[in-house]
């Protein structure tokens, strides 16, 4: 499906006159014009200014700080060899794998090494690539500041800083955490700094300004839901029928690249066995999945070996997941903005996709904020009884053979014994 016009910008890269090693890496990517966010932020960027900018994910800002990060490092020799001059913040650990891809591939000409580090992988692997050498640092607040701690590397030679998602930031509670790496950064003054967030809240707004020289604000396609490129549809069901709508509606839509969203970790284990049982392949992508799991299932799923992924909110912010055709809430979110970033994982850079939500007595009290929130009601759908799937019983466990005593008569008791009589 073709990406509307409304995506990009007149401008094209060329435009900017990249270095030769910046823009090769952009046309063997494939990019030529700009997206409004890259259009609006480059002619900033490039010129040396701090800026504080709200886009959607998937409309390019990625691209757009890694192509300010490259010119500015070749534009003047290392202080130091091989020492961090570029430092990417992110709060998960998928998104910083997802930041680093795309700076090896945008940077292949550059000669510039980029280095992810992040929890749940081999510890001493990565401090070993550190004290290799590193170009651009991206990594997650609490495994950069073990390293930091412990004096594996340093922040002293930071040119460019940036922080992205840095509203997530505040909901998965790294604000202490960044501060602590902020303090270890040059002052503002004598670093760059870019802040992208999906809402540029007043306390992302404080702590951008806290940490940057006269911000320019920019707000691209900020992430809202636009009808004509989203169907929205809620069933209101109880939770005990809600598995067997599930398998309705699965059968219904087609499940191509399907992301279902529970709001627990042990709802995603015991969906995925149940789908499982059902005949649909299926994982979860939670935090209780191991790091190297967790990077093959996301890796599966983006190239559509994986048809549907069972995810909880860890997964609906910063991830750039091309083709989601379903967004299904299994259960509603509980913060109405995790139903915004939830859906918005489907009808990406203008193309469409359906999100549907299935509302139990569990979590049907959320409903209200999500739609304050929408400023719109969600459609609801009725479903008839061939909606609902029937639903495989649970198989029991072996049964346990029997160790029945055998059917004998009970032995005669021993025969009483007089005491010896007692020595004189």
């Amino acid at each position: 499906m073709s990406t509307p016009s409304t995506l990009f910008s007149q401008r094209t890269f060329s435009e900017f006159n990249l270095l030769p090693q910046v823009q090769q890496g952009l046309d063997d990517a494939g990019f030529t014009q700009c997206t409004l966010v890259q259009a609006e932020v480059l002619p900033l960027t490039l010129a040396g200014r701090d800026v504080a900018a709200q886009a959607q994910t998937g409309t390019g800002k990625t691209a757009a700080y890694l192509v300010t990060i490259f010119t500015k490092l070749l534009s003047a020799p290392a202080p130091e060899p091989r020492v961090p001059r570029s430092l990417i913040i992110a709060p998960t650990r998928e998104l910083v794998v997802q930041v680093a891809d795309d700076a090896e591939k945008l940077g292949r000409h550059t000669g510039l090494v980029t280095e992810a580090v992040f929890g749940g992988m081999d510890y001493r692997e990565q401090r070993d690539e550190l004290l290799h050498g590193v170009d651009i640092l991206v990594g997650t607040p609490g495994r950069l500041l073990d390293y930091l701690r412990q004096g594996v590397t340093s922040l002293r030679h930071v040119e460019v800083f940036v922080v992205d998602e840095a509203d997530r930031m505040f909901d998965m509670g790294f604000v202490d955490d960044l501060r602590e790496i902020t303090r270890r950064l040059p002052p503002p003054s004598k670093r760059q700094t870019m802040f992208y967030t999906a809402t540029l809240s007043p306390r992302v707004l404080a702590l951008g300004y806290n940490e940057m020289r006269n911000p320019a604000e920019i707000v691209v396609n900020p992430e809202e839901i636009t009808p004509d490129r989203l169907e929205q549809a809620l069933y209101h069901v109880g939770a005990r029928e809600k598995f067997s709508l599930l398998l309705g509606l699965l059968a219904q839509e087609g499940y191509s690249r399907t992301m279902i969203f529970v709001n627990t970790r042990e709802e995603a284990r015991r969906l995925v066995e149940r789908l499982e049982r059902h005949g649909y392949d299926a994982r979860q992508l939670t935090g209780s999945v191991i790091q190297r799991r967790r990077l093959s299932v996301l890796s599966d799923f983006k190239d559509g070996t994986l048809p549907i992924l069972v995810a909880t909110d860890v997964a609906s912010r910063g991830l750039h997941i091309e083709g989601v055709s379903h967004v299904i809430n299994y259960d509603l979110p509980q913060d109405p903005e995790d139903y915004v970033h939830r859906v918005g994982r489907t009808a990406r850079a203008g193309a469409e996709g359906k999100a549907i939500s299935l509302a139990c007595e569990n979590f049907v009290f959320s409903l209200p904020a999500i739609e304050k929130l929408l400023g719109a009601t969600i459609p609801v759908k009725f479903a008839d009884d061939a909606m609902f799937k029937r639903v495989l019983p649970r198989p029991r466990p072996p049964a346990h053979p029997r160790h029945d005593a055998p059917r004998h008569a009970p032995s005669a008791a021993p025969p009483r014994v007089a005491p010896a009589p007692e020595a004189p």
